[in-house]
């Protein structure tokens, strides 16, 4: 058998890092990438020292000549079911049906955003449509920006875009799910709420122009901010039994641990900071304490009675 100190699941910014760390930890690491990145759409990443505005697959690129550089190696292929054995070995098995064994195993797979089924919506997602205002705020600053939040409360994303424009817009898609306190604290900071049901995003070349109503009024709108929630890009967390929190995403100790000994979690699968540099800490944590707990396991303990001369 041939037993890897680590099994990566997750070829994004988590993983990729954790691989980096323990490979300069001469420790064997396999890492699996399916390539299905959470922000493969998006025009640049943001909030990463000395890597503003960097394209995603670009980013990518550099981080794989450097997986590579310490020997870690990468597989292309999902990861169809993982299990732990009775002796405290991880056997994880590909699409194919392959199997590969792992002292530890990461898992950083990320999350999938969960878009709402309006035409427009989903070829604008990266855009002129996004998640994050911390990631995209800064490049719609003082235009005409829009909040969906039809599912969701969008009470806290409307008040944090204020910082970027004063015009702000709440669109709740014919649902409220606002408390009248709330209602009126958005009316107070100049945020205007439109509850009519929405049928289409316009837009030429990328770019948002109108949200088109059901009622075929419109609204013009240069860029569109949503709360829908989100989902787990794959369960392998769950089948191992992991804890997770009401937010759906895996409950970790600051070591990124899971409640499974030996299984650990990092990037957005783990927390609610969905920043690529974030995301690349938490692997980076995670080698580290990874590798300090292969130590503990390799270290030989003296006999007993015998003593030191």
């Amino acid at each position: 058998m041939n037993l890897q100190d680590c099994i990566i699941v997750g070829g994004g910014p988590a993983g990729l890092n954790a691989a980096v760390v323990l490979g300069r930890c001469r420790r064997k690491v396999l890492v699996f990438d399916s390539a299905t990145y959470r922000n493969r759409y998006s025009h640049g990443v943001h909030n990463y020292l000395t890597r503003d505005n960097i394209l995603p697959s670009e980013l990518l690129t550099l981080a794989h000549t450097e997986v590579k550089k310490y020997g870690a190696k990468m597989i292309h292929k999902k990861v169809a079911t993982a299990r732990k054995n009775d002796d405290g070995i991880f056997m994880v098995k590909d699409e194919d049906g392959k199997a590969y064994h792992s002292k530890k195993l990461l898992i950083a797979t990320g999350l999938w955003d969960n878009l709402p089924e309006i035409p427009g919506f989903k070829e604008l997602y990266g855009k002129s449509v996004f998640h994050c205002p911390y990631c995209d705020g800064w490049e719609v600053q003082e235009k005409n920006v829009g909040v969906y939040a039809r599912n969701k409360n969008g009470f806290e994303l409307a008040l944090a875009l204020k910082c970027w424009t004063d015009s702000v817009t709440l669109y709740t898609d014919g649902r409220n799910r606002l408390k009248p306190t709330e209602v009126e604290t958005l009316v107070a900071n100049g945020i205007t709420i439109v509850s009519y049901p929405i049928a289409e995003l316009e837009h030429k070349d990328d770019h948002l122009k109108n949200i088109r109503f059901k009622n075929g009024e419109k609204r013009q709108c240069d860029a569109l901010f949503f709360v829908n929630g989100f989902r787990m890009q794959c369960d392998l967390a769950e089948t191992f039994g992991c804890i997770m929190s009401k937010k759906g995403v895996v409950l970790t100790n600051r070591q990124q641990q899971t409640n499974v000994e030996g299984l650990y979690v990092a990037g957005d699968a783990a927390k609610d900071m969905h920043f690529v540099v974030v995301a690349a800490a938490e692997g980076a944590k995670a080698a580290v304490i990874i590798n300090k707990e292969l130590i503990k396991e390799e270290t030989v303990q003296p006999a007993e009675g015998t003593l030191a001369t």
